[in-house]
């Protein structure tokens, strides 16, 4: 084998290694679009919930028997939009059983793995706090069409936020930003490319390459994963409110990145310091969290006035 050759194979192994590594990052629960209904298992109860899918939409139905309905204390309204990508994209609106449209908008970005189904409980506590709540699964994930990259994300994303802006029963509240783990970084990215009130992360890497770091104990993995956009270096372009949540007992991203997030954003900003597991923060803060959203909300609010 010539020298010539012999050079490329160290940067073919590298290219082959970062299509790979990079794929880690993305854990989606696809759902067939045919599906008629799922089971959804709590791994520290053993219990589980049936969902049923009506319509084009997905509208789904939470069930503990084929009989008995379950009532989540908010209603779920499914919608089918298109993304900049080009792919069908499912979400949801988490409302108050009332229809009162709050001032408040959360528009959450979920993480890395499942799908709405698993995911939506994470955020949904904050429906009976007075917010509403748009979600949606990126491109390869649930009902959503494509497949998961850096880039289907970002165009999700905006593309997920125009449709917000054009629902005329949403598009005169204030939309919060609320990222967890990867949905942070993507949040960070996102802020500084539409027109939002305020920015809350929770759980977020500093950069992809940070966390692989982390996880990933080989040598040079730097190298192997792109970035495209860090929270760190977006953070400092952001010049609106921000929370940064991080639980001191995080498994999954260690707390020093939190912590380094808050260092690189700009004020107004708040931190607030947590315990339980990764992206447990609605479930057992859902109060101080819903406090400190509204209170760097109408603080920006009364500092415009």
């Amino acid at each position: 084998m010539s020298k010539s050759i012999l050079q490329f194979i160290p940067l073919l192994m590298i290219l082959t290694y970062s299509c790979e590594f990079n794929k880690l990052f993305y854990s989606p629960i696809k759902i067939p679009k045919k599906a008629k209904g799922e089971t959804i298992v709590n791994p520290k109860t053993n219990d589980s919930t049936i969902i049923k899918f009506s319509s084009e939409n997905h509208q789904p139905l939470f069930l503990k028997t084929y009989k008995d309905t379950i009532d989540l204390g908010f209603q779920i309204e499914s919608v089918v939009f298109k993304s900049e990508s080009g792919n069908k994209l499912n979400g949801w609106i988490l409302k108050n059983n009332n229809n009162i449209i709050y001032p408040i908008t959360i528009f959450h970005l979920h993480g890395n793995g499942g799908n709405l189904f698993s995911q939506y409980q994470l955020i949904s506590k904050l429906v009976g706090k007075e917010f509403q709540v748009f979600m949606f699964d990126y491109s390869g994930y649930g009902f959503s069409d494509g497949n998961p990259t850096r880039k289907n994300l970002k165009d999700d994303a905006l593309s997920a936020l125009k449709y917000l802006k054009n629902r005329k029963d949403l598009n005169k509240t204030k939309i919060v930003i609320y990222g967890q783990s990867l949905g942070g970084n993507l949040a960070s990215k996102i802020a500084n490319e539409f027109d939002v009130d305020g920015l809350v992360l929770e759980g977020a890497f500093s950069s992809h390459k940070n966390i692989a770091a982390e996880k990933i104990k080989i040598p040079f993995v730097r190298l192997l994963i792109k970035e495209g956009y860090s929270t760190t270096k977006e953070l400092k372009k952001y010049h609106k409110p921000v929370l940064i949540i991080h639980s001191t007992d995080d498994q999954t991203v260690p707390f020093a990145m939190g912590k380094n997030n808050f260092r690189n954003a700009n004020q107004p900003k708040y931190f607030l310091e947590i315990k339980k597991p990764h992206l447990y923060g609605t479930i057992y803060y859902t109060d101080s969290i819903a406090n400190k959203i509204k209170k760097m909300i109408s603080t920006s609010t009364e500092g415009q006035n």
